[in-house]
């Protein structure tokens, strides 16, 4: 059965209809998915506010000038903003490094912590660099601890469990990353974004993201951004119910999406995994050289050869999202609570994935 006849179909479970559609592994009916590379039909060039963010401000963050950006938006979801790949040359890089080797740092918390020791997660990227270099194409090799990475929380750290932030679970948030978001979210025309908390995903080419909709933050009126790393992917945005049927797009590497408005709450879900449209091992925008020329007050570091290798081989077969979100208003505080503990961070990674949780998940992957 064609995707658009799903589409149309429309009523109950509308949506888990296309998430299984696109997540099933011989899915080749991918025309009725929106390419922002060549848009068309629903889609329309949205208008970027050029003048909140300088030239030299982008730059720093290892973004190009905002006149230079193209964004979109969809028909029939009002706040949505979609901004294929707006980074300069080599500048994704540091993204992905920070990702993989210094986010994941204590005291960041992740989904390893769940059923190792401390000491055991200390140095993720030290226990693996050297298995995930040596790493050939055989899925009978262990899986590093890189590899077993699903999730890591920044800021305000998201409590699996209750679904809920709160003040007494907080580390500094990564300042770079937050100088990113802050332009990014200016040039949307969200003056003043304060990221607080942050959620990096990380994918393989069998995990997914069920259905859910980013309710826990207690400010709504600020927008949701994702940025996309590695690999692509199929992105499904569909409405405030599940019975409305979703409109899939891809999200390639490079690629930064805008939830605000209207589009701030609704349902959405990642169903699959897809290699790179080039069919190279990886995107050419991340065999792109940084530049050694970089501005005064820059975030974007260089990455040495070594600590590429091991990034460029774990992104084969992988894809990173990291999701930032402010989650106070200004001056707004957490309501008082009672009973909680603090514990139970994300579901165990074993755990079933299950298309209607409202839980930020990952399909556990099969070795």
């Amino acid at each position: 059965m064609a995707a658009a006849t799903l589409t149309r179909e429309g009523g109950e479970d509308a949506f888990r209809r296309l998430f299984r559609f696109y997540r099933q592994r011989d899915a080749s009916d991918l025309r009725g998915v929106v390419d922002f590379s060549v848009p068309g039909g629903q889609v329309f060039r949205s208008q970027l506010s050029i003048s909140s963010v300088s030239d030299q401000d982008a730059c720093r963050a290892g973004l190009q000038p905002v006149s230079q950006w193209k964004a979109y938006g969809l028909n029939g979801y009002p706040g949505f903003i979609f901004i294929p790949n707006p980074f300069l040359p080599g500048c994704q890089r540091h993204w992905v490094k920070q990702c993989l080797k210094l986010y994941p740092q204590k005291p960041n918390v992740c989904n390893l912590d769940l059923h190792m020791a401390p000491e055991k997660t200390i140095d993720l990227w030290g226990q693996s660099k050297e298995q995930l270099k040596r790493k050939g194409s055989s899925k009978r090799e262990p899986r590093s601890l890189l590899e077993k990475l699903r999730w890591v929380t920044l800021g305000y750290h998201y409590n699996w469990d209750t679904k809920k932030y709160s003040a007494n679970h907080h580390t500094p948030f990564p300042s770079d990353l937050a100088f990113l978001s802050e332009q990014v979210a200016a040039a949307c025309g969200f003056r003043g974004f304060q990221a607080q908390a942050g959620i990096l995903n990380y994918y393989h080419f069998d995990s997914s993201l069920g259905i859910h909709v980013d309710e826990s933050e207690l400010d709504h009126s600020r927008p949701l951004l994702s940025f996309s790393f590695g690999q692509s992917s199929i992105f499904l945005l569909g409405g405030l119910k599940r019975e409305e049927a979703p409109t899939a797009m891809f999200m390639h590497s490079g690629d930064i999406m805008v939830m605000s408005g209207f589009s701030r709450l609704l349902h959405h879900a990642v169903p699959r995994v897809l290699p790179n449209p080039e069919g190279t091992a990886l995107p050419s925008c991340l065999d792109q050289a940084l530049s050694s020329d970089l501005p005064v007050g820059s975030v974007i570091e260089h990455s040495s050869d070594e600590d590429w290798q091991v990034c460029a081989k774990y992104l084969q077969s992988s894809r990173i999202n990291m999701t930032i979100r402010q989650v106070l208003a200004e001056g707004q505080k957490f309501p008082e609570e009672s009973g909680t503990n603090g514990k139970g961070q994300a579901p165990s990674e074993d755990s079933h994935h299950q298309e209607n949780s409202r839980a930020k998940r990952h399909k556990p992957n099969t070795d």
